[in-house]
């Protein structure tokens, strides 16, 4: 039996890595799916399908086209949602996934730190489950394996 894993959240650092790394340690049949982490890509993939558009705002707006079809197909077929909430950047993208995957009916795994508990009370208590760091959530996932 093999899952996937849809890695929600911001695409600045390699968080991702980290918690494949840790799948891959304890051979999870894991396969993980995540919204393009090349920023500039993900910012001008619009432009590159489209064409150059008249202003930034046009500009964003094609390549969110884009990313939402990437995100919208890639969750579908995607069994659990993880979504990781940092303190670094601007989590708006990650509030997105997170509540499509919830109005999807997807299992939602949330990481997040205890210092953001009380900004992510309402969602926190939506999720699957909620857990503070990546051993956690891998942990989480490694469960649905067990058999005793």
């Amino acid at each position: 039996m093999n899952f996937t894993v849809y890695l929600a959240g911001q695409i600045h650092d390699n968080w991702r890595e980290e918690v494949i790394r840790k799948a891959e340690e304890l051979n999870l049949p894991l396969t993980f799916v995540s919204p393009m982490t090349n920023h500039s890509r993900s910012d001008g993939i619009g432009e590159e399908i489209l064409g150059e558009q008249p202003t930034k705002v046009m500009k964003d707006d094609k390549a969110s086209d884009f990313n939402n079809l990437r995100t919208e197909m890639l969750m579908a077929k995607a069994d659990v949602v993880l979504a990781f909430f940092g303190e670094s950047y601007k989590q708006w993208n990650t509030a997105m996934d997170a509540s499509t995957a919830l109005a999807k009916n997807k299992p939602l795994i949330l990481v997040r730190d205890e210092s953001l508990h009380h900004a992510l009370k309402e969602l926190s208590n939506k999720a699957t489950v909620t857990v503070e760091n990546f051993d956690q959530a891998i942990k989480a996932l490694s469960y649905v394996f067990e058999t005793e």
